[in-house]
């Protein structure tokens, strides 16, 4: 089945930006001209996706806002919401409704791709197999407790390039890790995976996670993964924001000559 909707989680407070975020949602904070939020919704438009639908808050209503003036003739934007703050995996099964029973991909705002490939990739290794198909990276072993660890082994899906996940550990204490591998921000997943989350317990501090409904399907050799080299940056905090602005300005036709001489001038003195 075609993947045609991208699910984007937004409806944390973004705690880390403030006082910024009083007024303004981290989502929207700009990477130079154009909102954190804008760069994930033109990359789900070129992946191929024509729904996209943003999981918010009502105390945010300027997503909504913004939401109501992003569909293009390629996209339609949309919104519902998740009312209480009880993890990643409970903002996607708060889009069940709206996604229907159809493969979607999870898009997450606080990580900005290069590019659309990754997500190209996935979509295709989901329509070629028909299983959940995950981001991954290799990272140094002292970031891997940041993020949910992997175990996996080599796979070969038609002209596709994945592996197949063996195992799923969230954020793993250094002794506990399976691998240097790691989720980053990017997933296809199968309409099966609202019903996995319908079996996760909450954590140790209320919160429905993901990567638990993942470690199911992944016990069921139904989730595959890309080891991708994407250039990618991590938004979730000021400084990965401010190196986000920084590089992607640097990249720009328009101000990217003018920001590399400023730079110049400002370090050689």
């Amino acid at each position: 089945m075609a993947v045609r909707t991208a699910v984007i989680p937004a409806a944390g407070m973004g705690t880390r930006f403030l006082p910024a975020t009083r007024a303004t949602p981290k989502e929207l904070l700009p990477i130079y001209d154009t909102p954190a939020l804008q760069f994930v919704i033109d990359e789900a438009a070129q992946a191929g996706c024509t729904r996209v639908v943003i999981v918010t808050s009502r105390a945010k209503p300027s997503i909504e806002n913004y939401a109501s003036a992003a569909s293009t003739d390629k996209v339609a934007v949309t919104v519902v919401y998740q009312d209480s703050p009880l993890g990643l995996g409970h903002a996607v099964s708060c889009a069940r409704q709206a996604v229907g029973d159809e493969p979607f991909v999870v898009m997450l705002p606080d990580e900005i791709m290069g590019d659309a490939s990754l997500t190209k990739q996935l979509v295709a290794l989901y329509e070629k197999s028909g299983k959940s198909s995950v981001g991954l990276k290799r990272v140094a072993a002292v970031e891997v407790s940041s993020y949910g660890n992997v175990k996996v082994a080599d796979t070969k899906i038609g002209d596709a390039t994945s592996v197949e996940i063996l195992q799923v550990i969230e954020k793993p204490k250094p002794a506990d890790a399976v691998s240097d591998i790691v989720i980053i921000g990017r997933y296809v997943l199968s309409p099966k995976t609202f019903e996995k989350l319908e079996q996760v317990k909450p954590s140790a501090n209320g919160e429905l996670q993901l990567t638990d409904a993942l470690a199911m399907l992944a016990s069921e050799h139904a989730l595959l993964g890309v080891v991708s080299e994407i250039t990618r940056y991590d938004t979730g905090t000021p400084m990965g924001l401010l190196r986000a602005v920084i590089e992607i300005a640097l990249e720009r036709k328009d101000i990217g000559p003018q920001l590399n001489s400023w730079l110049k001038e400002k370090f050689n003195k």
